[in-house]
């Protein structure tokens, strides 16, 4: 009886040590998240997303840059080139207004990273670029807007983009390997994007496809964000799969159904939401 007693009143005495172990190391979680928050972030000029505008060889290319704080002083950031996904940037080296960062190849073939170096000036940028091949671009940029909204959007009237017969409403930058054949848009074979004469703010897309096994292909959303469509079904959901918002965001799940199969997507896309 007394030693179940001892044995009782030990179990006790730890549970009530442990529990105020347990009251120490929160109080010092508590303080040192305190004392964090009342530490000032470092913050530059050169944070925020940025349009940038690249002259490839005379012809305008599109790519994007977000720089952002990592702790005290490092700036860290994301890159979408004029291919490829978002791609993580380790470190973005900042001084008396010049920059720059180094990435590690995507699909280029080469091994050698991306080198990139930019001037700020205000709300603008100027740099160049060089890419894996060897190959030095000329660039400029501009602070993007924020692109907020104050109220819920007013929905016009549904614009048809395809009527299932020609192709009007529609352009390509290259060679056009797209057809219009028994109400359905084709591409036989890899080539150009399909972009919409029109340009649209913010939007609701209703699109219907189907694509062959081991396929790659995808939705750009004002050219920017890419909804990736790929054979994909029975995967892990994850940036680069089906339904992804190509290197931003993976879905909740794989809905992804087999290739062959009709599928669709319906996107709303309001301001950067």
């Amino acid at each position: 009886m007394i030693k179940n007693r001892f044995r009782s009143l030990l179990r006790q005495t730890s549970k009530l040590v442990s529990l105020a172990g347990l009251l120490m190391l929160t109080s010092a979680l508590v303080s040192k998240a305190n004392h964090r928050s009342e530490t000032p972030k470092a913050t530059t000029p050169l944070e925020g997303r940025w349009d940038i505008t690249m002259d490839m060889d005379g012809k305008p290319a599109p790519s994007w840059l977000e720089v952002n704080h990592s702790g005290l002083t490092m700036l860290t950031g994301q890159f979408v080139g004029t291919g490829g996904s978002a791609r993580p940037i380790s470190r973005v080296y900042f001084a008396d207004g010049k920059f720059n960062f180094s990435i590690p190849p995507q699909w280029e073939k080469e091994d050698n990273n991306l080198e990139v170096e930019g001037m700020l000036t205000g709300d603008n940028m100027t740099g160049t670029m060089k890419f894996p091949n060897g190959k030095i671009y000329n660039w400029v940029g501009k602070r993007a807007p924020s692109l907020k909204k104050t109220s819920e959007p007013q929905w016009g009237k549904p614009v048809v983009l395809f009527d299932g017969k020609n192709l009007d409403e529609w352009h390509t930058k290259g060679a056009n390997q797209w057809k219009a054949e028994n109400g359905m848009l084709r591409s036989p074979q890899t080539g150009s994007n399909l972009i919409t004469n029109k340009k649209f703010d913010d939007f609701k897309l209703h699109i219907e496809f189907r694509i062959p096994a081991e396929s790659n292909s995808g939705v750009y959303l004002r050219g920017r964000y890419e909804v990736q469509i790929e054979d994909s079904k029975g995967m892990e959901p994850l940036k680069d799969y089906f339904s992804s918002i190509y290197g931003f965001i993976e879905p909740s799940e794989m809905m992804a159904k087999s290739a062959g199969e009709w599928q669709t997507y319906d996107i709303t896309l309001v301001g950067r939401m």
